[in-house]
């Protein structure tokens, strides 16, 4: 599969005549996949911005069995790409490769290259640590360690080895803002974080990744536990973090790809099928398998 090709806007695929019956019938007009008002206009920049991530002729097996296959992307710097398709179609497990995290998986082998800019980041001798630290990762459970909302913050600086009282605080109070909750947890920074609401303990972790100061962040259905005002709350936020950092997003629901990305990739059995502009996939899609699931036919 060409990623590069996948960018591109296609002519509108040709319609053909409906066949008529000998005893005509009101029929209904279908309904669109999305309506254009429900997606979000695309800013020209992101046509030609530079390359962040690049999957090429990647191939992951757990043992024996494949569950990716000759996986070929690319996301561009500061921008929104969402990972899209049904349960079990290898978009989580893409993730993980994105960061490295399947390495800590037994039996897992990985073939092809994903980069980071320039640099390979399955060649030998790369630092995961250092790795994890330029792509932050946010699950799809929230997972707020047992310790002060201060704490929970600062934990990635902390392990760093950073010790500054004024560097700590600078970093808390900016992920914070930068997380859309620093308003509503300012006055309570040692409280735990476990006392925080569902929403609140979603935008806690976005803001811990956020602390290390990363270059792109992954995002593994983040809102699939969270009522429709959270969910508001995050999806805006992406929008907002874009500005300075490269997102992808895993999510099983079709409006918020549509609402909060500018790509969307879809995968079926552990294959890319298509990617390109999230408009021009939920209007007019190259693939026919990609309507159907777009359309709500199976996943």
């Amino acid at each position: 599969m060409q990623s590069g090709a996948q960018m591109e806007i296609d002519d509108p695929r040709i319609v053909p005549e409906p066949v008529t019956s000998a005893e005509p019938t009101a029929v209904a007009a279908p309904a669109p996949a999305a309506r254009l008002a429900d997606l979000p206009l695309t800013n020209a920049a992101v046509l030609t911005s530079p390359t962040m991530l690049t999957v090429e002729g990647l191939n992951l097996f757990y043992g024996s069995k494949q569950a990716l296959f000759d996986v070929n992307l690319k996301v561009a710097k500061n921008t929104v790409m969402a990972f899209i398709g049904p349960s079990g179609c290898g978009k989580s497990t893409l993730l993980r490769c994105l960061n490295r995290m399947n390495d800590l998986i037994e039996g897992v082998r990985i073939d092809g290259e994903v980069r980071i800019g320039d640099s390979n980041i399955y060649e030998p001798g790369v630092d995961v640590i250092s790795l994890r630290k330029r792509t932050g990762m946010v699950f799809q459970k929230s997972n707020p360690f047992p310790k002060s909302i201060y704490e929970n913050v600062a934990y990635g600086l902390r392990i760093q080895g950073v010790r500054d009282r004024r560097i700590l605080d600078e970093a808390v109070e900016s992920s914070l803002q930068a997380a859309g909750l620093w308003d509503e947890v300012k006055d309570r920074m040692r409280e735990s974080a476990l006392s925080l609401s569902g929403g609140q303990q979603q935008r806690l972790c976005i803001a811990r990744a956020l602390a290390v100061n990363p270059e792109v962040l992954l995002m593994d259905e983040p809102c699939s536990a969270l009522d429709p005002i959270a969910t508001s709350r995050i999806e805006e936020l992406i929008f907002e973090l874009k500005k300075k950092f490269t997102i992808v997003i895993v999510t099983h629901n079709m409006q918020q790809a549509a609402r909060a990305s500018d790509f969307t990739a879809f995968f079926w059995l552990g294959k890319l099928i298509e990617s390109g502009l999230t408009e021009k996939m939920f209007t007019n899609p190259r693939e026919r398998t990609t309507e159907d699931y777009i359309t709500g036919r199976f996943g």
